[in-house]
C-alpha cells in the first residue's frame, strides 16, 4: 500500500509538473475554459473518443471499468465499521462484476491476440497486465460463488489492517490468493498503464482549450531568451 500511494501521488506530482509549451488539443476542442471539464468528463465517464474510434474495443474495455467499479462499491462494506445505506442497498443486489470484469477482460486479451494492430504494439507487460486482472476477477468469483469465505472474518481483518491493529488472516486459500493478487496489482500500479486512471487528467490533447489565435501561449524557452521571440514570428509570417 505504501508503494501504491507514494508511486501514485509521485507520478500525478510528476505530470502537473511537466510543461506542455504547445498548444495541441485534439480537435473538435472547446474554445471556451467551462468546455474543459465537459470534455474530459465525457472520456471519463462513456469513453467518447475510444467510442468514435473503436467500437468493440470500446465495448470491452467499458465492460471491464463497468465491473470494476461495482466490484469496488461492493467490496467497500470491507472497509466501514457500519455500511452506508446506499452501498447497503447495492450489496444487497446481485451484479456479478467479476463475470462483467472477465467479459471485458477476456474480449480485451482475444483482441490483442488476433487483431494485427493491437498484437503489433502489444508487449509482455500488456499480457501479464491483462493476465493478472483476469486472475483477481476469477479468484474474486471463485471465492464469493464456489469457495465460500468467511465474510465476518475478511471484514475484521480489513478492519484491522485500517486501524493499524491487525488480526489473523482468515485461512481460506481463495482469499489468500485473491488478496495476494490485489497487493500485487496495487504494488505494480504506479509502474503500469494503468496510471492512465490519473494522467487522462493532465493529457494536453483533452484538458487544452482551442484558442491557438485568441491566447497567445509562449514557451518556456521563449519566456528565458525574449530575443528568440522575433525569429519566430518572422517565421511564422514567412510560413504564412
Amino acid at each position: 500500500m505504501a508503494i501504491f500511494v507514494i508511486g501514485v501521488l509521485f507520478k500525478v506530482w510528476k505530470y502537473a509538473m511537466t510543461p506542455a509549451p504547445l498548444k495541441i488539443p485534439q480537435t473538435p476542442a472547446p474554445v471556451g475554459a467551462g468546455g474543459v471539464p465537459v470534455r474530459v468528463l465525457s472520456e471519463v465517464v462513456i469513453f467518447k473518443s475510444l467510442f468514435k474510434s473503436n467500437r468493440v474495443l470500446w465495448l470491452a474495455g467499458y465492460l471491464f471499468h463497468a465491473g470494476l467499479l461495482l466490484a469496488l462499491l461492493k467490496h467497500f462494506r470491507f472497509f466501514f465499521p457500519a455500511v452506508p445505506a446506499g452501498f447497503g442497498y447495492l450489496d444487497t443486489l446481485e451484479f456479478y462484476p467479476g463475470l462483467i470484469m472477465l467479459a471485458g477482460l477476456g474480449l480485451l486479451f482475444l483482441m490483442r491476440l488476433v487483431v494485427d494492430r493491437h498484437m503489433f504494439i502489444s508487449v509482455m507487460t500488456d499480457y501479464f497486465l491483462l493476465l493478472l486482472l483476469i486472475a483477481i476477477a476469477t479468484t474474486g468469483t471463485f471465492a464469493k460463488h464456489f469457495f465460500r469465505v468467511d465474510i465476518t472474518q475478511v471484514k475484521e481483518f480489513m478492519m484491522g489492517l485500517i486501524a493499524f491493529k491487525p488480526v489473523d488472516m482468515p485461512t481460506q486459500v481463495m482469499f489468500i490468493i485473491h488478496f495476494s493478487l490485489v497487493l500485487l496489482l496495487l504494488a505494480y500500479f504506479p509502474f503500469s498503464k494503468l496510471m492512465h486512471a490519473a494522467g487522462l487528467f493532465f493529457s494536453p490533447t483533452r484538458n487544452q482549450v482551442d484558442n491557438p489565435r485568441e491566447k497567445r501561449l509562449v514557451t518556456p524557452w521563449a519566456v528565458e531568451k525574449p530575443e528568440a521571440i522575433p525569429v519566430a514570428e518572422e517565421a511564422m509570417e514567412a510560413s504564412t
